[in-house]
Protein backbone atom coordinates (compact mmCIF):
# COMPACT_ATOMS: atom_id res chain seq x y z
CA UNK A 1 0.00 0.00 0.00
CA UNK A 2 1.46 3.52 -1.04
CA UNK A 3 -0.49 6.15 0.47
CA UNK A 4 0.56 9.61 0.96
CA UNK A 5 1.44 10.12 5.11
CA UNK A 6 -0.26 13.91 4.90
CA UNK A 7 -2.96 12.05 3.58
CA UNK A 8 -3.22 9.64 6.71
CA UNK A 9 -2.50 12.45 8.97
CA UNK A 10 -6.47 14.17 7.55
CA UNK A 11 -8.55 11.17 6.94
CA UNK A 12 -10.74 9.80 9.75
CA UNK A 13 -13.40 6.93 9.85
CA UNK A 14 -16.70 7.65 8.15
CA UNK A 15 -18.43 5.49 11.12
CA UNK A 16 -17.24 7.02 14.32
CA UNK A 17 -14.75 9.79 13.23
CA UNK A 18 -11.55 8.34 14.80
CA UNK A 19 -7.93 7.83 13.40
CA UNK A 20 -7.06 4.70 10.65
CA UNK A 21 -3.96 3.04 10.41
CA UNK A 22 -2.62 0.71 7.87
CA UNK A 23 -2.69 -2.86 8.47
CA UNK A 24 -1.88 -4.93 5.25
CA UNK A 25 -4.17 -3.53 2.60
CA UNK A 26 -6.76 -2.22 5.04
CA UNK A 27 -7.20 0.80 7.16
CA UNK A 28 -8.20 -0.35 10.42
CA UNK A 29 -10.04 2.50 12.58
CA UNK A 30 -8.66 2.58 16.39
CA UNK A 31 -11.97 2.71 17.39
CA UNK A 32 -14.47 0.99 16.32
CA UNK A 33 -12.42 -1.24 14.47
CA UNK A 34 -14.00 -1.30 11.01
CA UNK A 35 -11.39 -2.25 8.35
CA UNK A 36 -11.46 -0.11 5.18
CA UNK A 37 -10.20 -1.57 2.12
CA UNK A 38 -7.55 0.20 -0.54
CA UNK A 39 -7.84 -0.86 -4.24
CA UNK A 40 -4.57 0.34 -5.96
CA UNK A 41 -3.33 3.15 -3.33
CA UNK A 42 -6.83 4.79 -2.78
CA UNK A 43 -9.11 4.25 0.56
CA UNK A 44 -12.23 3.02 0.03
CA UNK A 45 -13.98 4.70 3.38
CA UNK A 46 -17.63 3.48 2.61
CA UNK A 47 -18.99 2.08 5.68
CA UNK A 48 -20.97 -0.45 3.35
CA UNK A 49 -17.80 -1.60 1.73
CA UNK A 50 -16.18 -2.01 5.06
CA UNK A 51 -15.10 -5.41 7.23
CA UNK A 52 -16.71 -5.48 10.21
CA UNK A 53 -14.12 -6.44 13.20
CA UNK A 54 -14.60 -10.15 14.21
Amino acid sequence: MNIDSKLLEIIVCPECRSTLEPQGEELVCTSCGLAYPVRDDIPVLLVDEARRPQ
